[in-house]
């Protein structure tokens, strides 16, 4: 029998050249080296199934998520992971999807519309901007990004495998993932310097929860015991050298020594 719970929707949401489709290959790469049966709907490689007949209007965009959503909750539920890099800009459309899968993770890629600019060799940004190009997303045409998204992700200023990582524990904090699974995940993904800052960074922590909670019991415990060893040997001092302090005051214990270093003077006195 399927086990049906193990399957989930990764949904890359962002602007175009936001960097969606190069998250999800290396999301698809790491969960294949897991061993898990992983499909990547990308609306530009699946257009002619997709997208066909479609244009730019927002009932056309929200039909395409739609499609794309259904092959998605098929995946999802045959314990699969879909992973869908789309532009679907309208929020509405996208809860619908969640709603429907159920076992699903929003990624919002974000990415600052100078850089998307920088990036556009084809130059369509710069056209849309001077109006040569109508209903182009988040220019001409609006773009509504996610109001409480699973993970968001920066692509001007962290790395890929960074992004991956935050979208891994998030798949593990809903329990979609197994613990072993994100530690194989992790490793085979922060191998290249991330991976000895993460562990630099989770031994102190580790090191000083354990040292603040015993460090008060055992500083407890000892001093009494010294105080205990050094009361006797204390006790024992005054005991021998009562009967020089008889001769002199008998008041203090400490000059009874110098009593003792004096005497031979007082004798040649004599």
């Amino acid at each position: 029998m399927t086990n049906t719970s193990t399957g989930f929707t990764v949904w890359l949401t962002g602007m175009s050249g936001a960097g969606k489709t190069t998250l999800a290959k290396y999301l698809a790469t790491r969960f294949q080296a897991l061993g898990r049966a992983v499909e990547v709907l990308e609306s530009n490689e699946v257009s002619e199934l997709f997208a066909k007949g479609l244009g730019e209007t927002k009932e056309d965009r929200n039909l395409l998520v739609k499609r794309l959503g259904y092959a998605a909750r098929g995946i999802t539920k045959s314990a699969g992971v879909a992973i869908v890099p789309a532009l679907s800009p309208y929020r509405d459309a996208r809860e619908q999807l969640r709603r429907e899968i159920g076992r699903f993770v929003e990624v919002f890629v974000d990415c600052p519309v100078d850089v998307l600019m920088q990036r556009d060799h084809s130059g369509r940004y710069k056209k849309a901007m001077s109006g040569e190009i109508p209903n182009f997303v988040g220019i001409t045409d609006p773009y509504e990004p996610p109001q409480n998204p699973e993970v968001t992700v920066r692509t001007d200023a962290e790395q890929v495998s960074d992004a991956a990582e935050r979208i891994f524990q998030s798949l593990l904090d809903l329990g979609y993932l197994k613990g072993d699974e994100v530690q194989l995940l992790a490793g085979k993904s922060l191998r290249k310097g991330k991976a000895g800052k993460k562990k630099n960074n989770a031994k102190p922590a580790t090191i000083r929860a354990a040292a603040n909670k015993p460090a008060p019991k055992p500083a407890n415990k000892p001093a009494p015991k010294a105080a205990q060893a050094k009361a006797p040997a204390k006790s024992a001092a005054p005991s021998k050298s009562k009967p020089a302090p008889a001769k002199s005051s008998g008041s203090k214990a400490r000059p009874a020594a110098r009593a003792a270093k004096t005497a031979k003077p007082s004798k040649k006195g004599r």
